[in-house]
């Protein structure tokens, strides 16, 4: 749907329609923006399938980039990853690539009208979009190992935290939760725990509290009245939520928000569903949700509140697509095409025993400023190297101590993060992969990185070539490496 002609007023949005049943739930979504009043100046662009199709492997073709720059605003509908490797996520590309650090997912229940087991139920999880396990850089070191780096940063933790508390400030959320597994990994977890206090201090009117996320998944699962709103990593939160949107009724139902600085992309989060395209069945709330959720970042919340309203009165009236449909409770199954008319006919409306919402006529997008911090001293004290090598840990060991006659002496050696050597246990279980701990000896007042590129050389010499290293470092004199297991 085209805009045909360009009011003063009318916002600029990118549109792409996407794939599968994509095409159908955006005609739908857009028809009833349009109707409740949404001024917009679309522009479309290509995505998905037929792009990846083209040989682009991003799914998006460059000139793409420059209508997304140039609008700062993209509903997206779901998208078609054809089979086979080589394709990369387009979600990712797009939200690192235009910096959307913040995926926020509205979780309601509509009971009861929709099925659930948690009337009461009303969460909102605001992932980190950018970092953890989702920066994709993965290597097979040896032939039994491969690894993926999990990378958490501070700026990237404090301003995804800090969306969080401004979110539930401004919506007058009461509770901020924090999920992360920093009893285990104590420095990447450790450090998003860390910032989560830090800037809850600064919010006293709203209540924090952090939770251990395997036990806090469970207690989601299970009571997730208690929870408000939750700020957690990238990998933890794109797991709950969408069993937090599943719980709450269906996945079906949910739009997420991708937010920028600059720009903030729309979108559902289920997926393309090909099997049901071109047959008027697909559900078109959790686009248009979505949309509800741009039309207040886009500063038109009188429409928002419109669609929004019309949307839940019409859930409320029992006209139901198949996904949601029950015959105990629903009135009337329609389809894409009828649900978008039904929702319609309601613009103006409120639910009486769903809560209405009331969004603000205008208001700018959240902001968040970053707090400054001063460099810390950062010293070099040791590496880590990493051997591709099979055999006993004994064996290794003094091997290894024979090579480190330098300034540098072997501390120790791990095998799957699990100490080995010295004093290591025969049950052990060992793979061909070893990292291998070498720090200065005490007497050692300095250490230059030229010591460790000559213990490298040793080892290369050796027949021990490394397949990768890890400078060892204290900042303000804290050391900024974890221990072995057994240490």
């Amino acid at each position: 749907m085209k805009a045909n002609s360009v009011s003063a007023n009318e916002v600029p949005i990118t549109v792409a329609y996407g794939d599968g049943i994509g095409p159908e739930i955006t005609n739908a979504t857009l028809k009833i923006i349009t109707a409740a009043g949404a001024r917009l100046k679309i522009e479309e662009i290509k995505v998905g399938e037929e792009v990846y199709k083209k040989g682009i492997s991003s799914g998006i073709e460059p000139s793409a980039w420059e209508s997304l720059r140039r609008t700062r605003v993209f509903l997206k509908a779901p998208i078609t990853t054809p089979e086979g490797g080589g394709y990369k996520s387009l979600n990712v590309t797009i939200r690192k690539t235009l910096g959307l650090y913040a995926n926020v997912r509205q979780c309601p229940s509509y009971y009861p009208f929709v099925s659930t087991k948690h009337p009461k139920m009303d969460v909102v999880i605001i992932r980190e979009n950018e970092e953890d396990l989702y920066g994709g850089i993965e290597h097979r070191q040896t032939g039994d190992v491969v690894q993926c780096l999990k990378l958490i940063s501070r700026p990237g933790s404090e301003r995804l935290i800090r969306y969080g508390f401004e979110y539930a400030k401004r919506y007058g959320r009461r509770k901020v939760t924090c999920f992360t597994k920093d009893n285990i990994m104590k420095m990447t977890d450790g450090l998003f725990h860390k910032v989560f206090d830090e800037v809850a201090k600064e919010y006293p009117d709203i209540q924090s509290e952090h939770w251990i996320v395997d036990i806090g998944a469970a207690k989601l699962a299970d009571k997730p009245e208690d929870f408000d709103v939750i700020v957690l990593p990238n990998l933890y939160g794109d797991i709950l939520s969408d069993v937090a949107a599943q719980i709450a009724g269906s996945v079906g139902l949910a739009g997420s928000a991708n937010i920028g600085d600059n720009v903030a992309m729309f979108e559902a989060i289920h997926g393309s569903a090909p099997r049901r395209a071109g047959q008027n069945v697909a559900n078109p709330s959790g686009l248009l949700l979505a949309a509800v959720q741009m039309l207040v970042h886009i500063g038109q919340g009188e429409v928002a509140t419109r669609v929004h309203n019309a949307w839940l009165k019409t859930i409320e009236d029992g006209i139901h697509t198949y996904d949601i449909f029950n015959p105990e409770i629903s009135k009337k199954k329609v389809g894409t095409r009828e649900f978008a008319d039904a929702v319609i006919e309601r613009l103006g409306m409120r639910p009486t025993i769903l809560k209405p919402v009331e969004y603000p006529s205008r208001s700018d997008p959240i902001t968040v400023r970053l707090s400054s911090r001063p460099r810390e001293k950062k010293e070099l004290v040791g590496v880590d190297v990493f051997l591709d090598w099979q055999g006993q840990p004994e064996e290794l060991g003094k091997s290894l101590e024979n090579i480190a006659t330098g300034k540098l002496k072997l501390v120790m050696i791990t095998n799957r993060g699990t100490k080995v050597y010295p004093d290591g246990l025969p049950e052990t279980f060992c793979v061909d992969h070893w990292r291998c701990r070498f720090q200065a000896s005490s007497n050692e007042k300095e250490l230059r990185h030229e010591d460790i590129i000559d213990l490298l050389s040793k080892l290369v010499k050796s027949g021990l070539p490394p397949v990768k290293t890890e400078g060892l470092y204290t900042f303000g004199g804290v050391p900024g490496y974890s221990l072995g297991q057994g240490q």
